[in-house]
C-alpha cells in the first residue's frame, strides 16, 4: 500500500501536465487564428491586388489604381478610388473617392469625395462632399457639402452647406448655409443662412439670416434679419429682430418680441402684440402736409412718414421722408404731453434748377399736447424748433420755429 500510493501520485501529476500542454497548444492555435494577417496591398483593380478582401485581412500599406480592402490600419494611396469595408486607421488619399464601411481614424484626401459609414475622427478633406453616417470629430473641409448624421464637433468648412442631424459644437463656415438638426454650441457663418433646430450658446453670423428655433445664449449678427423662436439672451443685430421672449438688446430697423423683453431695444420701430399701430394726418409749417404711422407702447413710441412741399406751395414741388422718437406722459384724463427728437431728409428735385439746394437734412425737437376724443380718434397740437442743413457742408440752410396741429386715427 505504502509503494502503490507513490505511483498514483506521480501517475496524477504527468495526466496534469499533459493536459495543461494540450490547453496551451489549443489556446495558440486558436490566437493564430484570430489574429489577422497584415499585409501590403498593390492593386490595380478589386481582384487585381496582392492581397484579397476577405473578413479578416488587415492592411498596412496600400498602393493602386483603386483598391478593395477589408481593413486599413496604415497608409492608402490610390489614384481613381479607395474602399475599405470595415474600419480605416490612418492615412487614406485618392484622387477620386474614399470609402470608409466603419469607422475613420486618421486623415483622408480626396479629389471629389469622402464617405464614412460610422465615426470620423481626425482630418477630412474632399474636393466636393464629406459624408460621415454617425458622429464626426476634428477638422472637415469640402468644397460644396459636408453632412454629419449624427453630431459634430471641431471644424466643418463647407463651400455651400455644412449639415448636423443632432448636436454640434465648434466653428461651422459656409458659403451658403449651415444647419444643425438640434442643439449647437460655438460659431457659425454663412454667406446666406444659419439654422440651429433647437438651442444655440454662441454666436451665429450670416449675410442674410439667423434662425434659433428655441432658445439662444449668445450673439446673432445678419444682413437682413434674425429670428428666435422661444427666449434669448444676449444680442441680436440686424434690420429685423424678432423673437418670443428676450433679455438684452435688439439693434435694427424693426424689433419685435411676443411675450415679454428684459432689456433694450434700438430702432426705428420696436414693437410687441401690444404695440399700437396709429395713424398721423397733420400739417405745419415745416412740410405743409404730413402723413405718418406711429408706433406706440406704453411710454414710448416712434413716428415714420412723409410729408410734401417743404418749400412753398408756390414753388416746384419737393418733398420730405422723417423718423421720430419720443416719450409720451399722462397729464390730466385724456389729455397727454409727449416730447421727441426728429431727423427729416428734404428733396428739392426740380427747385435745384432755381437756385435751392437739390437736397437737405433736419434735426427738430417738437414737444405735443394731445387730447384723446374717444378711443379712435384724437387730436393733438405741436410746438417746436428745427433747421435743415446741406449734405455736403456743415452749413445751415434755414432755422425756425415749427407749428404743427392734427388727427390720430385708430385704436389707443
Amino acid at each position: 500500500m505504502r509503494r502503490l500510493f507513490p505511483s498514483i501520485i506521480a501517475l496524477l501529476m504527468v495526466a496534469g501536465t499533459l493536459s495543461a500542454q494540450t490547453t496551451d497548444n489549443k489556446s495558440t492555435e486558436t490566437t493564430k487564428k484570430n489574429r489577422e494577417p497584415v499585409g501590403v496591398n498593390l492593386s490595380l483593380w478589386k481582384n487585381m491586388s496582392t492581397q484579397q478582401t476577405d473578413t479578416v485581412g488587415s492592411t498596412c500599406f496600400n498602393l493602386g489604381l483603386f483598391s478593395s480592402m477589408n481593413r486599413l490600419n496604415g497608409v492608402g494611396i490610390n489614384l481613381l478610388g479607395s474602399v475599405v469595408y470595415r474600419d480605416m486607421n490612418g492615412v487614406q488619399v485618392t484622387g477620386l473617392a474614399n470609402l470608409v464601411g466603419g469607422s475613420m481614424r486618421g486623415v483622408q484626401i480626396a479629389g471629389i469625395s469622402n464617405v464614412n459609414g460610422d465615426n470620423l475622427c481626425g482630418v477630412s478633406l474632399s474636393g466636393l462632399v464629406g459624408i460621415t453616417g454617425n458622429h464626426a470629430q476634428g477638422v472637415i473641409f469640402s468644397g460644396l457639402t459636408n453632412i454629419v448624421g449624427d453630431n459634430a464637433s471641431g471644424v466643418l468648412i463647407g463651400g455651400l452647406l455644412n449639415i448636423a442631424g443632432e448636436n454640434s459644437s465648434g466653428a461651422h463656415i459656409a458659403g451658403l448655409a449651415n444647419i444643425s438638426g438640434e442643439d449647437f454650441i460655438g460659431i457659425t457663418a454663412s454667406g446666406l443662412l444659419n439654422i440651429v433646430g433647437e438651442n444655440l450658446r454662441g454666436v451665429q453670423i450670416s449675410g442674410l439670416g439667423n434662425i434659433t428655433g428655441e432658445n439662444m445664449q449668445g450673439l446673432q449678427i445678419s444682413g437682413l434679419g434674425n429670428v428666435v423662436g422661444e427666449h434669448f439672451t444676449g444680442a441680436q443685430v440686424a434690420p429685423f429682430n424678432f423673437a418670443g421672449k428676450g433679455k438684452g438688446v435688439q439693434i435694427g430697423l424693426v424689433n419685435y418680441y411676443k411675450n415679454s423683453f428684459d432689456g433694450f431695444q434700438l430702432g426705428l420701430v420696436n414693437a410687441n402684440p401690444d404695440t399700437k399701430v396709429q395713424l398721423m394726418l397733420f400739417g405745419g409749417n415745416a412740410t405743409k402736409l404730413n402723413v405718418g404711422a406711429r408706433f406706440k407702447n406704453n411710454l414710448f413710441y416712434t413716428i415714420l412718414g412723409g410729408g410734401t412741399h417743404y418749400l412753398d406751395f408756390s414753388d416746384k414741388f419737393s418733398a420730405s421722408l422723417f423718423y421720430r422718437a419720443g416719450l409720451e406722459l399722462p397729464l390730466y384724463k385724456q389729455l397727454f404731453i409727449s416730447g421727441d427728437l426728429g431727423f427729416q431728409h428734404i428733396e428739392n428735385f426740380k427747385n435745384k434748377d432755381y437756385g435751392f439746394p437739390a437736397r437737405l437734412y433736419a434735426l427738430q425737437a417738437r414737444v405735443n399736447l394731445e387730447y384723446r376724443l374717444n378711443d379712435r380718434l384724437g387730436v393733438f397740437v405741436t410746438g417746436g424748433y428745427g433747421g435743415s442743413r446741406y449734405y455736403n457742408k456743415g452749413v445751415t440752410y434755414d432755422k425756425g420755429v415749427i407749428v404743427e396741429g392734427g388727427v390720430v386715427l385708430f385704436k389707443y
